[in-house]
């Protein structure tokens, strides 16, 4: 769903690539927007036969249609386009707060827009392929995510923050990726790597000393973020713990989604070439690293059945006793046939657990936005937001997300 992202080769190159751990007999690539995905789908069809993959390419935009006999369904969604991206990254600075498509106030936007259309579109799976998984990579996967499983469906999230590290410090450490296991622990978009362990030892200690200055500046933070607190946060911890900063350098700048829409029309003019046959290398700048890999390694074990290790968003069910059973964390899970099973975690430090109970609590009142609308609703969650968090702010961006999200909000 959203076979027509300028993402699908990305994903399609590690179908292809990857055949032996996740054989796919036909991949249906389903988008409203019928010229895109004629230009995606047909790159498709060229990047498997360049590859000798057996597989069938078909697309179309019956929803209906192509979730009919799914094994897994794929989410890569974003409902109002670069468009409202741009808003959502945008708006928010007036009132001197950050603006993201994941978090704060425009994270809440995106997941306004989002939750009510991915249940539908869950609801329709649930009805044509009933046994199917739902693999969810559309943001804010964490709040997704927590609306699919309450709603009874087969769904897991995924993110890439987690296989991003494991690729960059297998690089840094000159080991294999498969060598590295991480102790990553958090909510999607906020996580702290605690260790990394090569060979039964913890070699976090030796990176931070060693490669510290590479690793943060990735993450656009200080290095002595990493000295100090002695772990590897996610890139979107830069939020939080450089929020004024982020917010001045925001001002001064086009969105990201305005940078992401410039790259779309080349990549698509791209795709257009009945030459191409390969992912190109611009692609490798849209964002989404090793996210095919991440993806086809969790649908293969969903569907085969491997119990194999990988880190999703799943059900916290007692995993850090200090959040609600039905919370979404992004940890460590065992993947079988019955889904994912999150690992045993070490007590999370106040340090972090604070700031994780108070996301998780914004994260309940935005699904209950989401869900019931409402523009009380929406300000209660700005307000438990730790990025608003003063009561004339999410007033103002109350009233600023309603104005600039209507055509999308069926209540307002």
């Amino acid at each position: 769903m959203g076979g027509g992202s300028t993402y699908t080769p990305e994903l399609v190159d590690g179908f292809a690539r990857l055949h032996e751990t996740l054989p796919v007999a036909e991949l249906v690539l389903v988008d409203p927007d019928e010229e895109r995905l004629e230009l995606v789908g047909a790159l498709a069809r060229r990047i498997l036969a360049r590859q000798g993959h057996p597989g069938r390419v078909t697309w179309t935009t019956d929803l209906d249609a192509g979730a009919d006999g799914a094994d897994a369904v794929l989410l890569q969604l974003r409902v109002g386009g670069q468009a409202a991206r741009h808003q959502d990254e945008t708006w928010p600075l007036e009132c001197g707060c950050v603006g993201q498509e994941t978090t704060g106030a425009g994270g809440l936007a995106k997941a306004l827009r989002t939750v009510p259309v991915v249940l539908d579109i869950a609801e329709r799976v649930r009805r044509r392929s009933p046994h199917a998984w739902i693999v969810d990579f559309t943001n804010p996967v964490g709040i997704v995510t927590r609306a699919l499983l309450a709603a009874g469906h087969r769904a897991v999230g995924l993110c890439n923050v987690a296989i991003g590290f494991q690729r960059k410090f297998a690089r840094l450490l000159g080991v294999a990726p498969e060598e590295v296991a991480l102790e990553h622990v958090g909510l999607n978009h906020l996580t702290w790597e605690r260790s990394v362990t090569v060979g039964g030892e913890d070699v976090l200690p030796r990176l931070i000393a060693e490669h510290g200055d590479a690793v943060a500046a990735d993450l656009r933070m200080p290095r002595s973020v990493l000295d100090r607190l002695g772990v590897v946060p996610s890139y979107y911890l830069r939020y939080f713990y450089g929020h004024d900063e982020v917010v001045r350098e925001l001002r001064t700048k086009p969105s990201r989604a305005a940078e992401v829409a410039a790259m779309e029309r080349k990549l698509l003019a791209l795709y257009a070439d009945p030459a191409l046959d390969e992912k190109p290398a611009l692609l490798a700048k849209r964002g989404g690293a090793f996210y095919s890999e991440a993806a086809v390694a969790l649908t293969a074990s969903l569907l085969r059945d491997t119990g194999d290790v990988q880190v999703v968003n799943a059900l916290n069910d007692g995993t850090l006793p200090f959040l609600p059973d039905d919370a979404v964390i992004e940890v460590p899970a065992a993947v079988d046939a019955r889904g994912a099973h999150p690992l045993p975690v070490r007590p999370l430090e106040p340090l972090y657990a604070g700031l994780v109970a108070n996301v998780t609590a914004y994260e309940h009142l935005a699904l209950e936005a989401a869900l019931k609308g409402g523009r009380d609703r929406v300000f209660r969650a700005l307000l438990a937001h730790p990025l608003v968090g003063q009561f004339d702010h999410a007033d103002r961006l109350t009233d600023a997300l309603v104005a600039h999200n209507r055509e999308h909000l069926a209540w307002a």
